[in-house]
């Protein structure tokens, strides 16, 4: 029987992957930035003080619901509007959850459940990208932290410095979103093979566009097709294992 690690070893082996996942994700947390600047700007002329604005960030810690609630956003507010919205943008979530055992599945079910808090479209996909590896929840955890933290600190920064981005456009701060997801999509499809996954989320965005219309319906559809299917691949491949 072989000899187990130290536990030294292994604490240095998890800080070690913790720390790759940070500098993994430092430069995804950079486009972050950018966008929460934005957030926090539109929060200030939205009416939302310092103190909720960094408060929603912090719990909430979702910029697609966090931008959509500003649009519903009035005093007093909607509040079952709100919950709703923030809800069923938020749903892709326990979708993409559903593919993290691989990720998580060492970790006892309290330590993986509060880690999902730190699942976000960014570090997910920095995540699956970078493979199956050891103490694969710690480089999890590296890239969460950084994400929140970025997105609680230019949530506040933009909202003090809310006259100077006022207008994202005028300093070409609007296409943040896409050059970010357009970076992590090239990487995500280089570095994992998943075909069926691609194929479903544009299939299904083509679909929802011809019927349901514009707006942020094709992006929904796309995000639960693709993550519906990642979350029963496994499920199909361990059945197909001899």
């Amino acid at each position: 029987m072989p000899a187990s690690k130290p536990p030294a070893a292994v604490a240095g082996s998890a800080r070690s992957a913790f720390i790759a996942g940070t500098v993994r994700c430092a430069p995804v947390a950079l486009g972050v930035l950018v966008y929460g600047l934005i957030f926090g700007a539109l929060a200030q002329q939205a009416g939302i003080s310092l103190g909720e604005t960094a408060f929603m960030n912090a719990v909430v810690y979702s910029g697609s619901a966090q931008f959509i609630a500003l649009g519903l956003w009035s005093l007093p507010p909607p509040l079952l509007a709100l919950c709703l919205t923030v809800f069923s943008v938020n749903f892709r979530f326990f979708l993409m959850a559903a593919t993290m055992h691989p990720v998580l599945r060492a970790w006892t079910s309290w330590r993986a459940l509060p880690a999902l808090f730190w699942l976000t479209d960014e570090n997910w996909a920095i995540t699956m990208a970078s493979g199956e590896q050891p103490h694969w929840g710690a480089f999890f955890l590296g890239t969460g932290w950084l994400v929140w933290l970025a997105w609680l600190a230019a949530g506040i920064l933009g909202h003090s410095l809310g006259a100077v981005v006022s207008d994202p456009r005028r300093w070409g701060l609007d296409f943040a979103f896409t050059a970010v997801f357009l970076t992590l999509a090239v990487a995500l499809a280089r570095r994992r093979k998943a075909p069926l996954v691609w194929i479903a989320s544009v299939g299904a965005s083509l679909l929802a566009d011809r019927f349901i219309g514009g707006g942020s319906a094709p992006v929904l559809v796309g995000g639960f097709a693709g993550a519906i299917v990642a979350a029963l691949k496994p499920r199909a491949e361990e059945s197909d294992a001899p």
